[in-house]
């Protein structure tokens, strides 16, 4: 049985549709979210919000969006399967799963689910 893949996955495996830099323009909690991470990060200051957020680009259309308006257009896993192989997602990669994709698997826990979900595509075909 095929692996279902989220509606909208990032090519590392990450689920687009529940992330909430991807939402924060549109979705009133997910901007709460973002703002208050953003606010502790020292990337907003006191006073800023969803606003300056918009206004900067601090937000994500998803890896097959525009990249000026993506959170992270120098993604390691983005440039290497999109702009190097031309590839949709890494699990189609012949040399899947590779350095890159496993030193971003352990940057935190959601990167180590995402790597999971292309491990789970890659062996259901």
């Amino acid at each position: 049985m095929e692996e279902k893949q989220p509606e909208m996955m990032a090519v590392c495996g990450l689920d687009c549709g529940t992330c909430e830099i991807r939402l924060a323009p549109t979705d009133a909690e997910a901007a709460e979210v973002v703002v208050d991470w953003f606010k502790k990060m020292g990337w907003l200051e006191e006073g800023e919000g969803i606003a300056e957020v918009i206004e900067r680009g601090m937000v994500c259309t998803g890896c097959r969006g525009d990249r000026s308006s993506h959170w992270s257009p120098d993604c390691p896993p983005l440039v290497c399967c999109v702009d190097e192989k031309g590839l949709e997602h890494c699990a189609q990669c012949e040399d899947f799963a590779c350095e890159k994709l496993e030193a971003f698997a352990e940057e935190s826990k959601s990167h180590q689910e995402a790597v999971e979900q292309l491990r789970r595509i890659a062996a259901t075909g």
